[in-house]
């Protein structure tokens, strides 16, 4: 992967020989909730349009391609235009798709690393001697479904013999970010045999375990904002990313663990204006993660979307939260075969979302349809600032390393500290510390200093 330095502006080039990574396990990562380029693509004509991430016309195209219905028939989630599909690209061997979110020449202008994803990962793994195609894949998928649907599970076990194959028949490491942990988790679940056959080890960074209560609830109550400060007005609205997120099971299956042991039970708290025979009072009503439920039906009731000039219902949906439930019953099945091993990244130091709460005792909620209007006021936690690190940690393996990084959630794909532990797990070494083009559009000489690594 050092080799020849191509000069090409828009096409990087591996900068090693063919020999190069031959005497290395394959690798295969695999992103997170909202870590793929998505495109949509019309059935009868096949254009493709990027529609997740992009900048210019963002919000426009995401309303118009990606806003989404769950089908319970099925269990996919379907796009509201059936004219289209949403299609994840599989070019640059599946690395382009998690690689850099938006390539367009735009982002590079505007330095916008939020969308750099796995780019100083995918460059590292070059450094260490990693070849594309031969021992080193991506696997981006559509986060919009659940983390075991059919279509998702049988995209990684074609990602993981296309590994094995072309590295010669070697057993793969799989690096997974995210929500990626949890499809890694029911794919090992429902598919045992074909994880032992070609998994050799399994690295899991940031994953939600027991659920991200604070930022999960509060996203199908009032939205996920991806982007802060001045990029957030080119990118998705908060209020046009929750109408998606309504009607995606991959949600729903990051919902807080009712069964699990937390130190404190996470809360939704709302400020509740009530009036009792002319009286009014406020109250602080809280919610726990079964209680939830109920809270999640009410304030969502009236919610709805205007698509093509009519009005869709978009409740709080039941049918999904029992797919969620049957989900979470498959990852709790999970168990690690014999011979795998199992290493665990978790982010710490960050104010992570734990309780979130709705009003305030001079600004009550009379009515649970507001919430849905209101900003959020959370109590914090210790975690990657989406994840908590008691979640994060608690995967129920035997690891042959547990380790907390001061990074946060997107953060640690480009973690000196996360770097370092990765290659001791993978028994490999940066070899040069040039500058690498992992992406066809964007040099990865700019990626911003502050960002970029150093390991040499």
């Amino acid at each position: 992967m050092l080799g020849a330095f191509c000069p090409c502006p828009c096409f990087g080039q591996d900068q090693t020989s063919d020999k190069a990574g031959a005497d290395l396990d394959p690798v295969l990562l695999v992103s997170g909730m909202g870590g793929s380029i998505l495109h949509s693509k019309k059935k009868k004509f096949g254009f493709n349009t990027r529609v997740w991430v992009r900048l210019l016309l963002a919000d426009l195209e995401f309303k118009k391609k990606l806003w989404s219905l769950y089908n319970p028939t099925t269990g996919y989630t379907e796009a509201l235009d059936d004219s289209t599909e949403i299609l994840v690209p599989d070019d640059d061997y599946g690395l382009y798709a998690i690689d850099i979110l938006d390539p367009s020449l735009v982002v590079k202008f505007l330095h916008l690393k939020e969308v750099y994803h796995f780019h100083a990962m995918i460059n590292m793994l070059l450094g260490c001697g990693y070849k594309k195609g031969t021992t080193l894949f991506g696997y981006g998928y559509d986060f919009r479904q659940s983390n075991r649907i059919d279509k998702l599970m049988e995209g990684l076990k074609v990602k993981l013999k296309a590994a094995h194959q072309a590295s010669g028949g070697r057993k793969v490491n799989i690096i997974s970010h995210s929500m990626g942990g949890l499809l890694v988790l029911c794919f090992m679940s429902l598919h045992n045999d074909v994880f032992s056959k070609y998994v050799n080890k399994w690295i899991c960074i940031a994953c939600p375990f027991q659920g991200a209560p604070g930022c999960i609830n509060d996203s199908l109550l009032t939205g996920l904002q991806f982007v802060e400060g001045f990029e957030s007005y080119f990118f998705v609205s908060r209020w046009t990313m929750h109408q998606l997120l309504v009607e995606c099971p991959s949600i729903y299956e990051m919902l807080a663990n009712p069964e699990f042991k937390w130190k404190k039970q996470p809360e939704i708290q709302v400020w509740q204006k009530h009036s009792k025979d002319g009286e009014d009072s406020v109250d602080l009503e809280s919610y726990g993660p079964i209680e939830s439920f109920t809270l999640f039906n009410e304030a969502l009731r009236h919610n709805e979307l205007n698509y093509a000039g009519e009005s869709v219902a978009l409740p709080f949906n039941f049918e999904i939260l029992k797919w969620a439930a049957g989900t979470r019953q498959v990852m709790y099945n999970a168990k690690l075969p014999d011979g795998v091993c199992f290493y665990n990244i978790y982010g710490t130091s960050f104010d992570t979302p734990f309780d979130v709460c709705y009003g305030s005792e001079t600004s009550p909620i009379e009515d649970l349809s507001e919430i849905c209007h209101s900003m959020p006021q959370y109590s914090f936690v210790d975690g990657d600032g989406t994840v908590p690190a008691e979640s994060a940690q608690a995967d129920g393996f035997v690891a042959i390393e547990r380790v907390a990084v001061e990074a946060s959630h997107r953060g640690v794909l480009h973690d000196k500290t996360a770097f370092k532990y990765i290659q001791k797990w993978l028994g490999v070494e940066q070899k040069v510390s040039k500058h690498l083009k992992s992406s066809r559009v964007v040099d990865a000489s700019d990626w911003p200093v502050d960002v970029y690594y150093s390991l040499c």
